[in-house]
């Protein structure tokens, strides 16, 4: 039997005509998480990793959150704030190290390592300066898989985190050195000056976010600001951000050892994409500087910039190097808990939904570069090059151990 083109042509027309199957895509699996966030207890950390409002918004997407009580009292949230947000409290903190997922803002102490779980989970900063070696050894007993917050990128390759602390850490770095420039301890004298008086020159070492911040304060309050950084990029992008031509320079040790020498006060704002902050100022530098300068090292959790500093706390902040003021707190932004408890909330609240909605912690470390990139251990293994040739521990590429996952 033949069949006319017309005819074949015809069939193909009837049956596009006729009913056909949907093609649906695959919904992803949502997971609900059992987020655990105990009370801070190192460097008199004053932070609290989610605010009650953030507390509200996971438990509205069905999650369990079960806060350790008086966690938030340092940021002024009480547990009723809490309770009504729909947080259980825990009056026992093993009870909280019992959830899967487990939110920190400093790095866990070895009491809290005991406490945890085989095969956790673990979100919180990783400072290498406070960070031993004992530490990441309990943690791959356990075989947990850990997270540093600070090292988490989003889709533009920018640190959220950081960027939110370095905006605080900038402007408190000069309300904090203002502070100790005019007492006892240092000169005695205004960052900012008045009519007739020279004002105080501040030096800035780096160029990044907690630079722009803290150039904007000093500027605004009169200072005569000297920015440094090894990126002509990020120099030009910062007078460019603060609208005016201030004082820039590539980093030299003889330029750097002039300003210094002439600078009230230093802030060290230099942040390693990997591994120790660089030593830039050196000892002798320090020497040269005026008696009762201050020196704001907000990159001592990386190590620090000035050969001279070593981590101080909120307790006990300051002491004096060769009769200049050391300000090394780690944790800046601690000194402003709520304003920096809303800010990490900002950022962790929508990182959470998305673990959930993406299938869970696995699934996002797999698709997402970005978060991937704050993986410092997984499933026990150290995945951190930097942190296994500073401590001489093994360590694996994590792209190999996801892809034979």
């Amino acid at each position: 039997m033949i069949v006319s083109g017309d005819a074949l042509k015809s069939l193909a027309q009837e049956a596009a005509l006729m009913p056909q199957e949907e093609m649906l895509e695959v919904g992803k699996k949502n997971k609900k998480l059992y987020i655990g966030i105990p009370k801070e207890t190192s460097f008199m950390e004053n932070r609290v990793a989610l605010a009650p409002e953030a507390v509200g918004l996971l438990t509205a997407h069905g999650h369990t959150v079960v806060i350790e009580t008086k966690a938030g009292t340092g940021a002024n949230f009480t547990d009723s704030d809490y309770s009504e947000a729909g947080a259980r409290i825990a009056y026992d903190t093993e009870e909280v190290f019992k959830a899967d997922l487990i939110f920190k803002v400093a790095p866990p102490t070895n009491t809290e390592i005991e406490m945890m779980q085989m095969k956790q989970t673990l979100f919180s900063a990783l400072q290498l300066a406070v960070q031993p070696k004992n530490t990441l050894k309990k943690l791959m007993e356990k075989k947990v898989t850990a997270i540093a917050w600070d090292y988490v990128k989003d889709n533009s390759g920018i640190f959220p985190v950081i960027r939110s602390m370095g905006e605080i850490a900038g402007n408190t770095a000069i309300l904090t050195a203002g502070r100790y420039l005019s007492e006892d301890t240092g000169r005695g004298m205004m960052l900012g000056g008045v009519a007739g008086i020279a004002p105080a020159e501040v030096v800035i070492i780096g160029a990044g976010t907690v630079a722009e911040f803290a150039a904007r304060a000093a500027l605004g309050l009169g200072a005569i600001v000297k920015v440094f950084d090894n990126s002509t990029y990020k120099l030009r992008r910062l007078q460019n951000s603060l609208g005016q031509r201030i004082y820039t320079s590539v980093i030299t040790p003889k330029v750097l050892a002039k300003a210094l020498r002439r600078a009230d006060v230093a802030i060290g704002s230099l942040r390693a994409q990997a591994g120790r902050t660089p030593m830039v100022v050196t000892e002798t530098m320090v020497q040269n500087m005026k008696e009762g300068s201050v020196i704001i090292d907000v990159s001592i959790d990386q190590g620090g910039c000035f050969e001279t500093s070593r981590v101080t706390s909120h307790e006990d902040p300051i002491y004096k190097e060769f009769g200049i003021v050391h300000y090394c707190v780690p944790n800046i932004a601690s000194s402003v808990p709520r304003t920096a408890s809303f800010a990490l909330s900002n950022i962790f609240a929508p990182l959470i939904i998305d673990i959930g909605e993406g299938g869970g912690m696995e699934k996002i470390i797999y698709d997402n570069p970005g978060f991937r990139h704050g993986v410092y251990m997984y499933r026990g293994s150290l995945t951190s090059s930097y942190l296994g040739e500073t401590f001489g521990l093994p360590y694996q590429d994590l792209n190999l151990l996801m892809a034979a996952r």
